[in-house]
């Protein structure tokens, strides 16, 4: 049965077609990925499904009395001031009235005398009953503990005002009523951000074992691995659909790709004949003064002119190139932590840490939400202090870091003035420069405050490659890039020298880069060789 049916649809910002003839259909039971660069439209479909965005043209079909459930990417304030227990039993609410109508009728049942009405009511509360049961209302708060345990939603979170949350902690807490309330079609837009690896596992099986429709935006591809069956490219404001998970998607795109630019060639062979021939034609014609030859070249002409010609296609999707360059590497001893004990108030962080890092070490740094993987970076940045033990570098280090969050000073510079900065380049050469990393022409003069978090992480990274960074520390540097600035990164960081230590819950990320993995366990930091999948392997063992 078909679930969700799009056809033609057209959505104009302004003076640019964000959709454009897009179509989609969704059946019962699918779960779909929908990729594309930022800013392709990816969100607006979801909207639009969902009926938070209207279309300039098309049609939209979703069956009947289906139940739409979406997750945004951003969350406004409630109108209501609402403790976040409350919010979250919000999922239950068609539930709770039939408990409540449960409720009275065992109250009125308790007062009746006549057995004709009493009759009545125990009738009524069967029928409520039975409804009870078959929408899982003895099964509630189960579904609950279960969901908050999950997503790390702690009774002192429960009891707190939804409007005072974070964006993250919202999203945590709108993934998770979403869950609850089991919608037919379920609407996620960047689900994996702000969850840790045990969350991100949690959702897959979740999504796995459920019965209903997914409609998936995300940048993760391991996620998109395990949990989808159709992935749709958005592309030009038009869909490219492929009948399978992310890793198809990349082989499949590759094969259609050269497929394309073979046919390519070959109609170019074609239309070079095809010329030829009509040159050919008209000398004869001037030669043997014969109208026959001027006929058979119009004809070749018009058929060159009725000719769909097929666009050139670039092998080499990658338009930016990221690169380090170290002139100075570190000594071999990059890091040294001996006895590291930390504290927050009461709560112990880290009871006895002892750990090496060597240079030319790419390593994963893992652990749940809280467990301390930020804080372990700020003491090797020396932002921190507060604690117990030895922390040492090596000899020549010179660090890189970016953060999780990334702030500027001055949001108001322009992209060309941040980039000038504390470096000797005249402007037309700091302009070549950032045009070879994707921020070209006007673009340059965009201010800092109005990139989105790719354009920042990339920005970071210009300015970082032109220090001679030999050891680079990274908080979560996927967070809100799509997959092709993910994968110009990655390359970058494979090439990449120098030591590098990043914390990440991308597994694909881990698994192209790491070459170790250290997971924070109970307080201790525990060494794992091997990329995530190896240490997958070695949790299982």
């Amino acid at each position: 049965m078909i679930e969700i049916e799009l056809n033609n649809i057209k959505k104009n910002y302004g003076l640019k077609n964000i959709l454009d003839g897009f179509n989609l259909e969704v059946k019962t039971g699918e779960k779909v990925a929908l990729i594309g660069q930022n800013g392709s439209g990816k969100s607006t479909v979801l909207k639009i499904i969902s009926k938070q965005e209207n279309i300039d043209s098309g049609t939209i079909n979703i069956r009947k009395e289906a139940k739409i459930g979406i997750l945004n990417q951003i969350y406004e304030n409630e109108k209501e001031e609402i403790l976040v227990k409350d919010f979250l039993y919000k999922s239950f609410e068609e539930i709770l009235k039939i408990e409540k109508r449960l409720n009275e009728l065992e109250n009125e049942m308790s007062l009746e005398k006549d057995t004709t009405k009493l009759e009545k009511l125990v009738n009524q509360y069967g029928k409520n009953q039975e409804k009870y049961i078959l929408k899982g209302g003895y099964e509630i708060q189960e579904k609950f503990n279960k969901m908050c345990s999950k997503f790390y939603i702690n009774e002192k979170m429960l009891k707190q005002k939804y409007n005072l949350l974070s964006g993250g902690e919202k999203t945590r807490i709108n993934l998770a009523k979403l869950l609850l309330s089991e919608p037919d079609i379920l609407l996620l837009d960047e689900p994996t951000n702000h969850l840790d690896i045990q969350s991100l596992e949690f959702l897959e099986d979740f999504i796995l074992k459920y019965k209903g429709t997914v409609l998936i935006v995300s940048h993760d591809r391991y996620f998109l691995d395990k949990v989808i069956t159709k992935t749709v490219l958005l592309e030009n404001g038009k869909e490219n659909i492929y009948y399978g998970n992310y890793s198809y998607f990349l082989k499949e795109d590759e094969r259609r790709t050269l497929a394309q630019f073979e046919n390519y060639k070959n109609q170019q062979k074609q239309i070079e004949k095809m010329k030829e021939s009509i040159q050919s034609l008209r000398k004869f014609g001037e030669l043997a003064g014969n109208e026959m030859f001027f006929k058979r070249a119009k004809s070749i002409e018009k058929r060159l002119e009725k000719m769909d010609i097929l666009d050139k296609v670039d092998l080499n999707k990658k338009s930016i190139e990221l690169k380090f360059d170290i002139k100075n590497r570190s000594g071999n001893d990059v890091l040294k932590i001996e006895n590291l004990k930390k504290k927050f108030q009461e709560k112990e962080i880290f009871k006895n840490v002892n750990l090496t890092l060597n240079y030319g070490e790419k390593v994963a740094l893992l652990g749940k939400n809280g467990s301390g993987k930020t804080t372990i970076l700020k003491i090797i940045l020396n932002q921190d202090n507060d604690f117990e033990g030895k922390v040492k570098l090596g000899s020549s280090i010179k660090i890189g870091y970016i953060p999780q969050n990334i702030i500027f000073e001055n949001s108001n510079q322009t992209i060309l003035d941040y980039f000038l900065e504390n470096n000797s380049y005249s402007e037309t050469e700091a302009r070549n420069k950032l045009a070879r990393y994707g921020f070209r022409q006007e673009n340059v003069f965009k201010k800092i405050g109005k990139l989105s978090g790719g354009e920042k992480v990339r920005l970071m990274l210009i300015r970082l490659m032109q220090k001679d960074i030999n050891f680079l520390i990274l908080d979560e540097p996927t967070n809100h890039i799509d997959i092709d600035t993910r994968e110009i990164l990655e390359d970058a960081l494979e090439e990449y020298k120098g030591t590098l230590l990043f914390v990440s819950h991308d597994r694909f990320f881990i698994n192209k880069l790491a070459n170790r993995v250290l997971n924070i366990e109970n307080g201790v930091i525990k060494s794992y060789y091997g990329n995530y999948n190896d240490f997958e392997r070695c949790m299982l063992d």
